[in-house]
């Protein structure tokens, strides 16, 4: 009989890993030789040339356009869509059978967005808190409400 794996990804806006759980009793291994990460500038930094301006009203006065993108959330959600692309070819190649995704409440809604029905049909809990500063042995503490360690 094949062995059940259960992705579980702890993710925040802009770093995250995948760490797999086999059954109670075995704990948690990393899944992949590897984390996810991107670096994300301030927004402040993103858009460092001065507001577009234009003019308004009858006296010509000029008024500077605000942006319409935040750029920090936009980078973010880029990377949700990163995430959300990886987990759908994994899941092609058979890694994972079941999925449990542990992000903050933004993180967890960009992801649902993207995921393809696939692999949202494989996500079996949702947990919202930002755990990426954990290790391996401390995530077991934050996760005996999703899977049995």
């Amino acid at each position: 009989m094949k062995a059940h794996k259960t992705w579980i990804l702890i993710a925040d806006g802009a770093r995250a890993r995948v760490v797999q759980y086999e059954g109670p009793g075995k704990g948690l291994l990393p899944a992949l030789g590897y984390d996810f990460a991107t670096n994300h500038a301030a927004t402040r930094e993103i858009g460092t040339d001065k507001p577009g301006r234009m003019v308004g009203g009858r006296i010509g006065s000029h008024h500077a356009m605000e942006p319409k993108v935040d750029w920090h959330t936009y980078e973010k959600h880029l990377f949700a869509t990163d995430l959300a692309r990886e987990l759908g070819e994994a899941h092609t190649h058979g890694a994972f059978d079941a999925l449990v995704l542990v992000a903050p409440p933004k993180t967890l809604g960009a992801l649902r967005q993207e995921l393809d029905g696939k692999v949202k049909d494989a996500v079996f809990a949702e947990l919202g808190k930002d755990l990426t500063h954990l290790t391996i042995r401390e995530l077991g503490d934050h996760l005996g409400d999703v899977v049995r360690l």
